[in-house]
């Protein structure tokens, strides 16, 4: 009977010790399964924060100027050129045709003649890349006297407005998307306006950039045409001590030619009424000073003797 008993027992403590077993083992499945898709489920979100703190140091880091070649920078190309030619007519057409040829256009034309000097004044457009041809063939359209060429880097400008045009547009669309959602009517009016000055704002900049591409593709050529007997055009100043003299000299003759032109003017004006107004004025002064008589002295019919003043001296003596 004992016998029965512990082995009924052994069985029974066997049982409960497996069935423990089980579930532990069950338990142990479930937390591994529920940190396997916890881990799942955090994964995007560490790469997506990760992603955007990549984004924040390279947004903190500051942009570089790109190294560009000589070739890929954007420069404006400007020049002036006089030329005394025989004939300034037949000039003038050969010039146009240069331009015509190079794949430009003659943007601005004026001519002038008159006592026998014919002159010409040619404003001419022409790719860049074939700027300094040009201007070597127009001098040699007669007797080159004057050139002067100029240029400018506008490399650092034209990259800064590339990169504004950018953030800008990102702002107009941003913006487009909230107009979009909008749900108030305060909402939309103000959305509406803040979209019409970020647009206004990228057309300013647009408007530039297409300014500053026309100005690098298209250089500009100033020639002017002399005939033999017209003026020569006078160059710029030399700097320094000599160019402000001369700057300080010129602008004292045109003050003076200035002066004498305003006095010219007012001349007749003067001596038509000037000299009548001060004719009346000088023949008032004058009659009024006549009417000034002087006042007589004060007369007296009888005027009272003088007082003698008494007689000083020793008292009389009494008897």
């Amino acid at each position: 009977m004992r016998a029965f008993r512990s082995r009924t027992t052994y069985l029974l403590g066997t049982a409960l010790l497996a069935g423990v077993l089980l579930a532990g083992c069950g338990a142990d499945n479930n937390d591994q399964a529920s940190s396997g898709s916890a881990a799942d489920n955090a994964a995007p979100a560490m790469g997506e924060a990760e992603g955007g703190a990549q984004k924040q140091e390279g947004a903190d880091t500051p942009a570089q100027a790109p190294d560009l070649k000589v070739e890929q920078r954007s420069i404006i190309y400007r020049g002036t050129t006089s030329v005394r030619v025989e004939n300034v007519e037949a000039a003038a057409g050969k010039a146009t045709g240069i331009a015509q040829t190079a794949g430009g256009f003659v943007s601005g034309d004026s001519r002038s003649s008159g006592s026998g000097a014919d002159t010409a004044t040619m404003e001419l457009r022409i790719p860049a890349e074939k700027f300094g041809a040009v201007v070597d063939q127009l001098s040699k359209l007669g007797t080159e006297e004057n050139r002067q060429i100029s240029t400018e880097d506008v490399t650092e400008q034209t990259i800064d407005l590339d990169a504004r045009i950018t953030v800008q547009q990102a702002r107009v669309d941003s913006g487009r998307k909230l107009l979009a959602q909008a749900k108030s009517l305060n909402d939309l009016v103000m959305l509406e306006r803040e979209v019409a000055t970020r647009e206004s704002d990228l057309a300013s900049l647009q408007a530039k950039k297409r300014n500053l591409a026309d100005l690098t593709a298209l250089s500009t050529i100033t020639i002017t045409l002399l005939d033999p007997e017209a003026e020569a055009v006078a160059g710029d100043d030399p700097p320094g001590f000599l160019g402000g003299l001369g700057a300080g000299w010129d602008a004292l003759l045109a003050s003076l030619r200035v002066l004498l032109t305003v006095l010219g003017a007012l001349l007749p004006w003067l001596i038509a009424f000037g000299l009548p107004i001060w004719g009346v004025i000088y023949a008032v002064r004058r009659f009024n000073r006549s009417r000034r008589v002087a006042p007589p002295a004060p007369a007296y019919a009888h005027q009272p003797p003088a007082a003698q003043p008494p007689v000083s001296g020793p008292p009389a003596e009494q008897p």
